[in-house]
């Protein structure tokens, strides 16, 4: 009977994975999503190079225009490339950290700006020279220089789109790694002959989408057949197969990771319902969800290390989506052995904000594929390091789970006890998986930095947090173990010491940004509602030990018996 309904969930799964089907049938752009380009690096469709550039730009791969319009990322990034309408006045260009904008002047309650707003803004041009002399003498750059050069690319970028008839989709004649040329350009590669019907083809793309905008998407699409096949007939040999592209553009459109956040959302629904539906028996039902929850973002996992031919853990994207699958990974496998249904109610709300972060913020987590910088394209040491460490955080994520709902039951149940132990036990394993695989990726990032940059440890920024993370953790677990905290204390450490690890994670590469981890290194993070989430759940903790040490209880008053004499 459990098996059934564990196959139940696991279809009801693999439906909502399916839908809508329209993702798998193909359209009329196919063939210019599906266009090679030559760009940072690497081959890839335009479909790729339209979300990248839309993302970087107006941080979101769906664009609303001046007018109220909403575009996707392939109809905005046409209108770019071919120059359709007037990108001077149109508010593309994201510009979300506050404190820049009242540095500057701008408008404190919008996110967007025009083209011409940002050039015209001289407080703004004041602030990237600063930036750019202060890189120049390797000065530490403040949060507010770091954010002034963001700004600046996406500049340099939308300039760079705009009636871009350079971007390289005219493929070499015969190297594979040689360099692509523009449409302008390929003559530079080609015969006038050679090239004249994809120049033409190119010109009557650009004439339709200038006469009808997008409403002639269709026919463009149409033309792009034409295009497209004239490009690969230039250099059949070099120019990826229709297989590679489309597999890319499928990942795109499937949206893996977004399935995957879905699927755990109703399988933590129904876990939680089933406490109160208990002739329902919901349980394995909701386990068959969320294990299709992982498969679909396992699937997700295999498709982007194909394209990119690579671990998928090198930037900040990827290890938020990574540790998110640590989280859900680990609890499936608890919950499998103990059955205790905590670890599901405990893991799919983390495991969601993780999906759900990485899907929202692509301007903050960039999910763009790009080359490896040097000192990662060992993919041995990639291979196991980064995960290990990735996965010792998923574990201190789900002990940090598990701590609150200990703490709940604590606010809320008090008198139940036993459940109170039970947590308490499971939290307990789960901390020590995670100091296990913590110290087991900090000895082999440290034989890594032996043969990459010469010694073991340097206290780098990096390597030092990844050590406070493991002291917070291994103080209360030998506290636990000779008898200073009891099961009340590890549930608060394990909340409290994972502000330690929020720090390796997020504060060395959003606000510290400086060592030898530069690669992780971004911006847009916001550290005002990263410190007020943390505030606030230091106030629960609080209020939580002070229930729990009895000192919000009124106090017994007796009152005197009187002698029967």
């Amino acid at each position: 009977m459990n098996v059934l309904k564990f196959l139940i969930g696991l279809c009801l799964g693999c439906i909502l994975i399916a839908m809508p089907l329209s993702q798998f049938q193909p359209d009329s752009l196919d063939s210019l999503r599906t266009l090679a380009v030559q760009l940072d690096g690497r081959k890839k469709p335009l479909d790729t190079v339209a979300r990248e550039t839309v993302a970087k730009i107006y941080g979101s791969t769906t664009y609303t225009s001046a007018e109220g319009n909403t575009e996707d990322a392939l109809s905005t990034y046409l209108s770019l490339w071919f120059n359709t309408r007037n990108w001077n006045e149109e508010p593309i260009v994201l510009v979300s950290y506050r404190p820049l904008k009242e540095a500057v002047g701008l408008d404190l309650d919008r996110k967007h700006f025009t083209f011409q707003e940002v050039m015209a803004n001289a407080k703004l041009g004041t602030l990237v020279r600063q930036a750019r002399d202060a890189q120049l003498n390797d000065e530490t750059l403040s949060r507010d220089r770091r954010e002034a050069l963001t700004i600046e690319d996406r500049l340099t970028l939308l300039f760079n789109s705009v009636g871009n008839t350079h971007l390289p989709i005219v493929p070499h004649p015969s190297d594979p790694k040689g360099t692509w040329f523009g449409i302008a350009d390929a003559q530079q590669l080609y015969s006038p002959e050679a090239v004249a019907p994809s120049i033409a083809q190119f010109e009557v793309m650009q004439q339709t989408l200038l006469r009808g905008g997008t409403s002639h998407l269709s026919i463009v699409g149409q033309l792009a057949t034409e295009f497209k096949q004239s490009l690969q007939a230039l250099s059949q040999n070099i120019y990826p197969a229709d297989s590679i592209l489309e597999r890319e553009v499928h990942f795109n459109r499937f949206h893996p990771f977004a399935k995957a956040w879905i699927l755990y959302s109703i399988a933590f629904a129904i876990a939680v319902a089933s406490f109160w539906l208990k002739p329902w028996n919901l349980y394995w039902s909701a386990i068959g969800l969320f294990t299709a929850g992982i498969g679909v973002q396992s699937y997700g996992f295999l498709l982007r290390m194909q394209i990119a031919g690579r671990p998928p853990v090198t930037n900040m994207y990827e290890s938020v989506v990574w540790v998110g699958f640590g989280i859900a990974a680990i609890a499936l496998a608890f919950e499998l052995i103990s059955r205790a249904r905590y670890y599901l109610i405990a893991a799919a709300p983390l495991a969601v904000a993780c999906l759900l972060l990485a899907d929202s913020l692509p301007a903050v987590l960039d999910p763009s594929i790009a080359p490896l910088v040097p000192v990662l394209r060992d993919n041995f040491w990639l291979s196991v390091h980064v995960p290990t460490i990735a996965l010792s955080y998923a574990s201190f994520a789900l002990a940090f789970g598990l701590g609150h709902v200990a703490l709940g039951n604590t606010l809320f149940a008090p008198h139940a006890s036993q459940r109170f132990k039970t947590l308490s036990q499971l939290n307990y394993r789960v901390l020590q998986v995670g100091v296990l695989l913590l110290t087991a990726g900090i000895i082999l990032g440290g034989i890594w930095a032996h043969f990459s940059w010469g010694r073991f440890w340097g206290w780098d920024p990096k390597e030092t947090w990844a050590l406070i993370a493991l002291l917070c953790y291994l103080v209360p677990l030998h506290g636990r173990l000779v008898g200073w905290i009891g099961d009340f204390g590890v549930n608060v450490a394990s909340i409290v010491s994972f502000n330690a690890v929020l720090m390796a994670w997020y504060g060395v590469n959003f606000v510290l940004g400086t060592g030898l981890h530069s690669y992780g290194f971004g911006t847009g993070g916001s550290e005002l509602l990263i410190a007020g989430v943390v505030g606030l759940d230091l106030l629960f903790v609080s209020i939580v030990a002070v229930r729990h040490a009895g000192w919000l209880q009124r106090p017994t008053i007796r009152t005197p018996e009187l002698s029967s004499n």
